[in-house]
């Protein structure tokens, strides 16, 4: 018997799946991963589409979010709100203490502006780490990934294979519009954070995400100081 790795199967996978629906993708999600499966969500407007959809579907998959410590109070809000309006818990992961303790002492409290280097040096304690600790145990992670995002996405498919994790990855909303993003979450009422009604396309770490201007595109409001192609936390690569 022939055995294929998941760099060789899931591409087939996701030409299947990338016909399907959003919800088709996590059900299909549901029955091949079980409760090997989590849901990280940045609070975002993809995500509360997929809190959404996933607290009409299943009652007991994981869903967790990272808290940097420097996250801007609409998003905390934001969490205790979908928190209630769902009736779920969202697990909350937190970076090392002592290594954050560390890394300001050592650096200083901003050191991310100083070069892209100490930038992904603080994402990495900050988001990397703590992500590691969520997946830890999973087989797979649903995200609210889309291809419009940004450069960086544009070969995104509903399913992945997570190299640097060693799992599948899945993206239900991978190929939706911004339209069709705002159109699903007026039309069910879904909570967002008030700071996209304010210019925030993309919303990260309070220091480290702007309001964007006319002509500016989702991404020109995370890390502005750098270039565009280095414009990523190390979440997704």
């Amino acid at each position: 018997m022939t055995f294929l790795s998941p760099i060789e199967t899931i591409p087939r996978i996701a030409k299947h799946l990338n016909q399907s629906k959003a919800e088709e993708i996590l059900d299909w999600a549901q029955k091949t991963f079980g409760k090997k499966l989590i849901f990280a969500t940045s609070m975002g407007a993809e995500d509360q589409i997929l809190t959404h959809l996933l607290a009409s579907i299943f009652s007991d998959i994981r869903i967790f979010t990272l808290d940097t410590g420097r996250l801007f109070q609409e998003t905390y809000s934001l969490i205790q709100q979908t928190e209630d309006r769902y009736k779920l818990k969202i697990e909350i992961f937190c970076p090392d203490s002592e290594k954050l303790e560390s890394m300001v002492n050592t650096h200083g409290i901003n050191l991310f502006y100083k070069s892209t280097k100490m930038r992904k040096f603080c994402c990495g304690i900050r988001k990397i780490e703590p992500l590691k600790r969520a997946l830890s145990g999973t087989d797979a992670w649903i995200c609210g990934l889309r291809k419009n995002q940004s450069a960086t996405r544009q070969n995104l498919s509903s399913v992945e294979w997570d190299i640097e994790n060693g799992l599948t990855k899945i993206n239900p909303l991978w190929n939706w519009l911004d339209q069709q993003v705002w159109d699903y979450i007026k039309t069910h009422d879904i909570p967002f954070n008030p700071l996209h009604d304010k210019g925030f396309l993309s919303i990260g770490c309070s220091c480290c995400t702007r309001p964007v201007g006319p002509g500016e595109s989702l991404r020109d409001g995370r890390w502005w100081w750098e270039e565009h192609e280095k414009k990523e936390c190390g979440l997704h690569h």
